[in-house]
């Protein structure tokens, strides 16, 4: 039987605007098959949770214009499961409103914190690592992260440094770093006490909200001021009257890089963040040239090392093209070096201003 005190906040606010144009902000890259798997990455990530407890204990934090979206994708929530932010603030405000939430409910709830659109294989082992995390912070005030172990030194990911003499289980975080230099991710790997930061947390709802209370007092104030409203039909009045009032911070600079109670769980599976394009590459099979293909038949003519989605399953025919992305919508085609690949963001920005801010 499934714990009833085990509850999860699934992150669904963001725009994944890397991934564009496939992901735009009308359809952020959390409601697409980004790898062709069948369903899409919340879809995947609310199944894998279900199995950890009761569906009704699973609450959506997403930005107001996609609640539909998350009804059509998601028809086995119900509207008091989806919480509506009237604008993006980033993670800490959305992490403590659906703590507040929580707890409201249930003051021995254990929280289980997740983004939505990130790639995990390896179902049985994340079990393994949430069940470890929450039987900790049932009997203890810690706030637990999942650490990836680091296969390269790469500078697209935060890193985590624990205590290298702690036992197995639980390790005591010492220090975050955020998106180093080649030369640094090199040492973090060398010196083998760090961790990638997955984005994943566990703690108890009453020890995030004490921690709130302590090191980010103004926001936990304001939000407090709602809590006789939260799970009722008022809650939303209040949130857009207020919601735009907090600061927009991060919760790993709110919290996690300033308590002492930080401890990181190697993770035991596969994951990815699926930050770029590039990230297909890692998850899907190539064909003989090296090519990645997602949604569509290819045909390459001395064509190698490409990535390539289609919307709709059209043949695509490259001829001496090397090392690009080719990705499309109904609306935009997408062709660049695959060097390129970081400045997406940017070359999103000048299609809207040229074409129109809906193209984004």
């Amino acid at each position: 039987m499934k714990n009833t005190n085990h509850y999860a906040i699934l992150m669904a606010g963001g725009i994944g605007s890397r991934f564009w144009p496939v992901s735009t902000s009308k359809y952020p890259k959390q409601f697409q098959d980004i790898l062709g798997a069948g369903s899409t990455l919340i879809q995947t990530t609310f199944h894998r949770l279900a199995k950890l407890m009761p569906v009704e204990n699973i609450i959506i934090l997403t930005h107001k214009d996609y609640k539909e979206t998350v009804k059509e994708q998601l028809p086995q929530v119900n509207d008091e499961q989806i919480v509506l932010e009237p604008e993006m603030r980033n993670t800490a405000p959305s992490i403590l409103l659906g703590a507040l939430k929580i707890k409201k409910k249930n003051k021995d709830a254990l929280i289980l914190v997740a983004p939505s659109d990130h790639w995990i294989q390896g179902d049985v082992a994340f079990q393994d690592n949430i069940e470890e995390a929450f039987k900790i912070v049932a009997s203890e005030d810690k706030l637990i992260t999942l650490g990836i172990e680091p296969t390269f030194p790469n500078t697209g990911y935060g890193y985590i440094k624990y205590e290298k003499d702690d036992a197995e289980g639980d390790k005591h975080v010492l220090r975050f770093t955020e998106k180093p230099s080649f030369k640094q991710a090199e040492s973090f790997l060398e010196e083998g006490n760090y961790v990638w930061n997955a984005g994943i947390f566990i703690w108890s709802a009453a020890f995030i909200l004490e921690s709130f209370k302590k090191y980010h007092p103004e926001t936990f104030r304001l939000f407090q001021k709602g809590n006789d409203v939260y799970n009722t039909e008022k809650e939303q009045e209040f949130l857009d009257e207020n919601y735009h009032k907090t600061q927009s911070v991060s919760i790993d600079y709110a919290i996690m890089e300033k308590s002492d109670s930080v401890y990181v769980i190697p993770a035991k599976f596969k994951w990815n963040d699926l930050g770029t394009w590039k990230s297909l590459e890692d998850e899907l099979p190539q064909d003989d040239q090296h090519n990645t293909m997602v949604n569509g038949r290819l045909l390459p003519l001395n064509s190698t090392g490409n990535i390539i989605k289609t919307h709709s399953n059209k043949v695509v025919v490259l001829d001496g093209l090397h090392d690009f992305v080719v990705v499309e919508n109904d609306k935009i085609l997408l062709i660049t070096p695959k060097d390129n690949i970081q400045e997406i963001k940017a070359i999103r920005e000048k299609v809207m201003a040229q074409f129109g801010e809906d193209l984004g």
